[in-house]
């Protein structure tokens, strides 16, 4: 997984990481510092660093298979844009209540993305 889907997969589960998790993923995906800064940060070694890391992305990984949040969201949030986009086609029909239809799902998709 890239550093995106990895965010992504922290933004949803992170609240179940211990601490340490937390603040090393946090480190080196959010802050992009290396492992070595990390581990000296940290006061550990690289390895640990390296160790901590990979249990954590597996972790996360694992609860997004069970869960599935991210994979979800992903989805709605694709069928939010065609709605949006078939909308936005239908509030420029001719037909005044077809139009009025369409600004309607507009601003209930816009209620549901604030």
């Amino acid at each position: 997984m890239d550093a995106l889907e990895m965010s992504l997969l922290f933004d949803y589960y992170g609240g179940m990481l211990t601490d340490k998790q937390s603040q090393c993923f946090d480190m080196r995906y959010n802050q992009d510092l290396s492992l070595a800064e990390i581990a000296e940060e940290m006061g550990v070694s690289r390895q640990a660093v390296c160790d901590t890391l990979n249990r954590t992305e597996a972790l996360l990984r694992k609860m997004e298979s069970k869960i599935g949040y991210v994979s979800k969201d992903l989805k709605i949030r694709s069928a939010l844009t065609k709605v949006v986009q078939s909308a936005n086609e239908l509030s420029h029909f001719p037909n005044e209540h077809v139009s009025e239809l369409a600004e309607l799902i507009l601003r209930s998709v816009k209620s549901i993305e604030e």
